[in-house]
């Protein structure tokens, strides 16, 4: 059945209620055939897998009928700006607010004269042309709710509110209530449009045109329509459109949109580019090696557009609380505005203006409208540093990392591996034993085997390669192959063990390849690979920020292992592990660590992917240009250095302080107002102020994660990025 399901994806660009987004998602939920539904506000945008899109798409409509739906695929609309529509739309609202506030102020300033005049009829003429100027769209709204069943929306709750007062002749209430509601939901709306505007604009590095190299001259296309092989043609301040190999020229590059890094690279014939990149000094001629579809640029637009449709715990809680709350809080109102009354057999105005002001303040758009937003702008602010989160749900894991387990090459170390020193043994050469180690390794893309076949090339070595077959990888031990009429092992020492060959024993502090021919030892090699420079400020940033617990894993000896962790000052390490060992040892941590807290792992994307899955947060170093890190990992690092790995934790932890101080403030105001309203100790006056400026304060709160505003690492991190930049 789930092969037969299609999958959609529609960007809504008039979706502009945030409690109307949790009930169409809730709608369609219910249609049946639908497996998964993903409404984001944040992003505009409906995620639909169903057996069929049809009836899908006809609820839709039913539930919100004005609702502009349009494929993915146009990339005409796939932009957030207000349409000439829109802003016509805007304009007549506010000349519509204008008439209504200038009436308003009209019956303010001559209220009493109406009175004294006996001009009633006059004054609810004024009131009402006022109120329907005003709430004519609101009235319109809260119709459709109610035909379609649904009465529990803001709409219905501001209609019923302000209603309610005309009804008590509180005119001065009902207007003013509708009018400001409306101002603060247009700046509630505008606040909304400037988040998201900043949001997108970190998609500014995708690539708007190639110039691509043909018979007929230069040809300005777009990224999409070139192909693979292709020679195109940047010039100095344009951003490369497409990842390929530099044919021609030399040039500085700012890799900035990919890896958060604003320090540049050399750029020269033989060197590989990516795809929105900055060319800042030379003319580059490029030969094309991905189509655009497949570039680390349009990779890292996907995941941060699609981040947020994997929703947080928090945000999922939010949406099935605003469903319960607001029918509670509409009970409430009802209980309070006519028990007391029959009980006490006093009059009902005085408790039916209570119960109105439970209504006013019972919306829930500062809940529904920040928290989403909060996590897109944690998420946008790490992309903008070159980090990759795949999803609102690993934000709040980030948050929650006790445990980090590193894997050591490539990520605490260089992986740049360099031969240091040769020893031969039982006769034999170092000629031949570095001829023997290249033959063994030619075949292998382990890094290993390139420092070896780059020392024995510089030595002017050369291997009949004609005479090399029967070539075997050993997972995390070696190499076996038939070299002419010899048997060759290149390998650790446990491989070595296992063949049950007698070997050199002594205590290495960088790796070894051990080199058997025909089951005799012949020597070992010496390989060094450095410590990345940013490592110990890494492990410093993320005790900082308050990670209790750093490991390593490795498949390389015990002795390198321990040099590594000594002066990392790791808590702890393990050494000679195969893949699969790895896996156990992982899982031994996870079970020592407490019940409550995350355990992340950080690695290649590759050989550690098992352990990657594994993890509560599997974090990938080094995603550009790496397909498996990004597949696997739950979060990619555009850069390798593990100091970003500390950066996403203290923007995770930001995040979800920030997304707590909307629910909190959100919880106390309205709390408040309700135990107020209900005392009468509130007017709607108040009570729509309360409203409408909690839900401002939490949209601008939220918005400033995106600007790195209170996010820091620990004084490790700072010195670091200083020196370096």
């Amino acid at each position: 059945m789930r092969d037969s399901l299609v999958a959609e994806k529609f960007h809504m660009p008039n979706l502009d209620c945030a409690s109307c987004a949790a009930k169409l998602e809730n709608g369609l939920r219910q249609v049946k055939g639908v497996s998964e539904v993903v409404v984001d506000f944040a992003n505009l945008t409906l995620y639909v897998r169903a057996e069929a899109l049809e009836p899908v798409l006809e609820a839709a409509h039913r539930i919100e009928p004005d609702l502009v739906l349009v494929s993915q695929g146009d990339r005409s609309v796939r932009q957030d700006t207000a349409s000439p529509k829109t802003s016509h739309r805007m304009n007549r609202s506010m000349v519509l607010l204008l008439l209504s506030a200038a009436l308003f102020l009209i019956h303010l300033l001559y209220e009493g004269y109406f009175h004294q005049q006996g001009w009633h009829i006059q004054e609810m003429v004024i009131v009402l042309t006022a109120y329907l100027l005003a709430g004519g769209n609101v009235l319109a709204a809260a119709w459709r709710t109610v035909r379609r069943g649904a009465i529990f929306d803001e709409n219905v709750l501001m209609v019923i509110a302000t209603c309610g007062a005309l009804a008590i002749q509180a005119y001065d209430e009902a207007v003013g209530v509708m009018l400001f509601y409306k101002i603060g939901e247009m700046l509630q709306d505008s606040a909304v449009h400037r988040s998201r505007r900043s949001i997108r604009s970190l998609l500014a590095a995708k690539p708007s045109r190639a110039t691509v190299q043909t018979e007929e001259g230069l040809l300005h296309v777009s990224p999409e329509d070139v192909k693979v092989g292709d020679v195109i043609v940047v010039k100095p301040g344009e951003k490369i459109p497409l990842d390929g190999d530099i044919l021609d020229g030399r040039s500085q590059l700012d890799t900035a949109a990919l890896t958060g890094e604003p320090l540049p690279i050399k750029a020269e014939p033989g060197r590989q580019v990516m795809a929105g990149q900055i060319n800042k000094t030379g003319t580059l001629t490029i030969s094309v090696t991905r189509l655009f579809r497949e570039t680390s640029i349009a990779r890292v637009m996907d995941l941060v557009e699609n981040a947020t449709a994997r929703k947080a715990k928090t945000e999922k809680f939010i949406t099935t609380f605003a469903r319960y709350y607001t029918p509670a809080v509409v009970l409430i109102a009802g209980v309070i505005a006519f028990v007391p009354p029959l009980v006490t057999q006093n009059g009902f105005q005085a408790w039916i203006y209570r119960a109105l002001v439970i209504l006013v303040i019972s919306c829930p758009c500062a809940l529904v409208v920040s928290i989403p937003l909060g996590y897109f702008g944690g998420i946008g602010r790490a992309s903008k540093e070159g980090i990759l989160v795949k999803g609102s749900n690993f934000i709040d894991v980030l948050g929650a990392v006790k445990t980090v387990v590193f894997d050591k090459t490539g990520t605490l170390t260089r992986g740049v591996f360099e031969v240091k020193k040769l020893v031969s043994r039982n006769g034999f050469s170092e000629k031949q034993l570095m001829e023997f180690a290249a033959a063994a390794e030619y075949q292998s893309n382990h890094p290993i085997a390139h420092s070896i076949l780059s020392a024995f090339k510089h030595r002017k070595g050369k291997v009949d390669t004609t005479l090399i077959y029967n070539h075997e990888d050993i997972s995390g031990q070696g190499v076996s192959v038939r070299y002419g009429d010899r048997s060759i092992l290149v390998g650790n020492d446990s491989l070595l063990h296992m063949k049950e060959i007698d070997h050199h024993r002594c205590e290495f502090e960088n790796t070894v390849a051990h080199i058997a021919v025909d089951g005799k030892y012949a020597g070992y090699i010496t390989i060094g690979d450095e410590i990345r420079p940013e490592s110990a400020a890494a492990v410093n940033a993320l005790r900082a920020e308050g990670v209790s617990h750093v490991a390593m894993l490795t498949g390389d000896n015990p002795c390198t292992a321990e040099k590594i962790s000594r002066k990392l000052k790791l808590d702890r390490y393990h050494a000679d592990l195969l893949p699969e060992d790895k896996v156990a040892i992982f899982e031994q941590i996870e079970r020592e660590r407490p019940r409550r807290d995350k355990i992340a792992f950080v690695g290649d994307g590759i050989n550690d992917a098992p352990v990657i899955a594994r993890a509560d947060v599997g974090i990938a170093m080094g995603g550009v240009g790496s397909d498996a890190a990004v597949e696997t990992a739950d979060v990619v690092v555009m850069k390798d250095s593990p100091i970003k790995i500390a950066r996403a934790i203290a923007i995770a932890k930001q995040t979800r302080r920030i997304v707590w101080q909307n629910i909190v403030l959100a919880f106390v105001v309205k709390g408040m107002f309700i135990v107020f309203g209900a005392m009468g100790m509130a007017t709607m006056w108040e009570a729509v102020f309360a409203d409408m400026g909690t839900a401002l304060l939490a949209v601008a709160n939220a918005t400033r994660i995106l600007h790195g505003s209170g996010v820091s690492t620990g004084t490790n991190t700072a010195s670091y990025y200083k020196t370096q930049l």
